[in-house]
C-alpha cells in the first residue's frame, strides 16, 4: 500500500448520484495501490439488505443514520483507501466535517442532462422512483451547494474516468 501521501491517506468521493463517485473509485484505488469502499455498499453488506430495501423500512433518517456509522468507520481505519459516498452523505454536517478532518474530499458534479441519462434506467436508486427527471431536477436544486466543502470540484460531464483520476491525483500532491 501507498503510504506516501501523509494526511491524505483516505480520499473521500461525494457528489450527487450520478456523477461517477463509484466508477472513479475504482479506477482511483487500482491506480494508487489503495483500498477502495463504497458507503452503500458496505451498508448493504452489513445490513443484508438492499439500499432501497432499507430506505423502505427505515426510511431516509434510518438509512442516513447507518451512513454516518459506516462513514466513521470508514475514516477511522489506518490503511490508505478511496471511499465512495452516497450522494445524501454530505446532508450531514458531521459527516462532513469528518471527511475534512484529514482526507482529501473531492466534489464530482455533472450537468443535469447527464446525470439523467446515467441513472433513468436504474431502478436501485430510492429517491428517483417516478418521474426520474423530475426528481432529478428537484434534488439537484436542493442539494446545489451541499457539495462545495470539498477541498476539489470536478465536473464530470465531458471528462473520461481516466482524466478524472489523473486530475484527483495530481491534486493529491499539490494540496
Amino acid at each position: 500500500m501507498n503510504q506516501e501521501a501523509g494526511r491524505h491517506s483516505k480520499i473521500v468521493l461525494v457528489g450527487f448520484m450520478g456523477t461517477g463517485k463509484s466508477t472513479v473509485s475504482r479506477l482511483l484505488a487500482e491506480q494508487l495501490g489503495y483500498a477502495r469502499f463504497d458507503t452503500d455498499e458496505e451498508i448493504e453488506r452489513s445490513q443484508g439488505k438492499r439500499v432501497a430495501e432499507l430506505f423502505a423500512e427505515i426510511g431516509e433518517a434510518g438509512f442516513r443514520d447507518l451512513e454516518s456509522g459506516i462513514i466513521q468507520e470508514l475514516l477511522s481505519r489506518k490503511e490508505p483507501a478511496i471511499i465512495a459516498t452516497g450522494g445524501g452523505a454530505v446532508l450531514r454536517e458531521a459527516n462532513r466535517e469528518a471527511m475534512l478532518g484529514g482526507s482529501l474530499v473531492v466534489a464530482l458534479k455533472a450537468s443535469a442532462e447527464q446525470i439523467i441519462a446515467r441513472v433513468q434506467s436504474d431502478s436501485s436508486r430510492p429517491l428517483l422512483q417516478g418521474d426520474v427527471t423530475a426528481n432529478v431536477n428537484r434534488i439537484m436544486e436542493q442539494r446545489k451547494h451541499a457539495y462545495d466543502f470539498a477541498h476539489l470540484v470536478l465536473d464530470t460531464t465531458s471528462l473520461n474516468v481516466h482524466a478524472v483520476c489523473a486530475t484527483i491525483i495530481q491534486t493529491r500532491e499539490t494540496k
